[in-house]
């Protein structure tokens, strides 16, 4: 496999705070891979850097094989990002928020691909409404149509079943699987949810203190530190104080 992600001694500093220090990391092809670490871990940063939003104090991003920097426009044509903590313009429509985004990726008949990914996530009788009257669930699957609507080869998801129910945090992710299957994604994931983590990642890379304490499959990082699932690891690391 090739590695769609590539972060080379990635480093950030806000002043005198440094929020991601120095990390290296992979990620293949077609996977699914899970981005840890307690609040304050440097996850959302490191994502926010790979997404060009903001700029790293030092190191090199590679996506899709091309430097971030030199390649930025080619590269953010074929990633995308969904999260809770975006909220689109209320005021607006669902169709018109959608249709506002599609133009904006460039989409060819951008009707014709909303209609077809509405029907996926059932949000077709949705598409008429006021995003302002949507319920959490309802507006977390319209951020998944947005995230979808250019085809991205790479998805950045921070949190995206966050404050859902479980029964359609359940959905949202038998819905990401089936994307990744079907389509051939990789997917980057951020979660505080472990049995989510458990289910959908194949690979889990640990953040604390914005280095990288670990990496590896749940499997393997359940084994290693002798816990009974992934939740007893997470805890073990985020209490660590020796790192």
């Amino acid at each position: 496999m090739s590695s769609v992600i590539e972060v080379k001694n990635l480093r950030k500093e806000f002043g005198k705070a440094v929020a991601v220090d120095g990390i290296t990391f992979s990620v293949e092809e077609g996977t699914i891979t899970g981005l840890l670490g307690p609040n304050g871990a440097g996850k959302t940063t490191t994502i926010q850097m790979l997404l060009d939003i903001i700029t790293p104090t030092s190191g090199e991003v590679f996506v899709l094989g091309k430097h971030l920097r030199e390649h930025r426009e080619e590269i953010l044509g074929q990633i995308n990002f969904s999260s809770p903590y975006v909220s689109l313009p209320l005021n607006l429509k669902v169709i018109e928020n959608l249709l506002t985004f599609a133009r904006l990726y460039g989409v060819k008949n951008p009707r014709k691909k909303i209609e077809e990914l509405a029907k996926f996530f059932e949000i077709t009788d949705l598409l008429p409404k006021r995003t302002v009257t949507l319920s959490t669930g309802q507006i977390t699957r319209v951020n998944l149509t947005k995230a979808m609507l250019n085809d991205p080869k790479l998805l950045l998801l921070d949190e995206p079943t966050a404050s859902l129910d479980p029964d359609i945090a359940d959905k949202t992710r038998k819905l990401l699987k089936q994307i990744q299957k079907e389509r051939g994604i990789t997917i980057l994931y951020t979660s505080h949810n472990m049995a989510e983590i458990e289910e959908l990642c194949e690979r889990i890379i640990f953040l604390q203190k914005g280095r990288i304490v670990d990496d590896g499959t749940p499997q393997e990082l359940v084994q290693k530190y002798g816990r009974k699932d992934l939740n007893e690891v997470f805890l073990h690391i985020a209490r660590d104080n020796t790192r």
